[in-house]
């Protein structure tokens, strides 16, 4: 995955650099703009909680029919939901590796939140609470 605005290239390798302060990582990957922008519009305030996960999931899926906008709004829907784990689960951080951003849990266990969201934009399954719920408890 290619998320320009995550670093730079380095001038000698070409090789991207990726940020290393944890709170401009995570301030970048909670914007999420487009679904923000779709929530919205349909009535659902995302305030980094879990219980906008739940919200979320009840929004008519509009989107699927655009097939320009799914790609970019799966991402959003990851990242939003890496959000909200960071946020509200201890121990959770953020790791960013070149091929996208993940969310590493206290236990050890790696969660492909990114992958998730694509998932739930294009199915509506699994859910992002009942994600977010799996996560949670371990």
């Amino acid at each position: 995955m290619n998320i320009p605005f995550l670093g730079h290239r380095h001038p000698k390798t070409g090789k991207a650099v990726l940020p290393t302060d944890p709170e401009g990582v995570a301030d970048l990957l909670s914007e999420c703009e487009l679904l923000r922008s779709q929530a919205e519009q349909a009535g659902v305030r995302l305030d980094d909680s879990p219980s906008s996960l739940e919200a979320l999931d009840q929004v008519l899926p509009r989107w699927r029919d655009d097939e320009e906008i799914l790609p970019w709004l799966g991402n959003d829907a990851g990242f939003y939901l890496g959000t909200v784990i960071v946020r509200t689960v201890p121990g959770a951080v953020w790791d960013l590796r070149p091929a996208g951003p993940v969310v590493l849990l206290a236990s050890g266990r790696e969660f492909d939140v990114v992958a998730s969201g694509h998932e739930w934009a294009a199915n509506g399954v699994p859910e992002l609470s009942q994600l977010y719920a799996e996560v949670a408890e371990s």
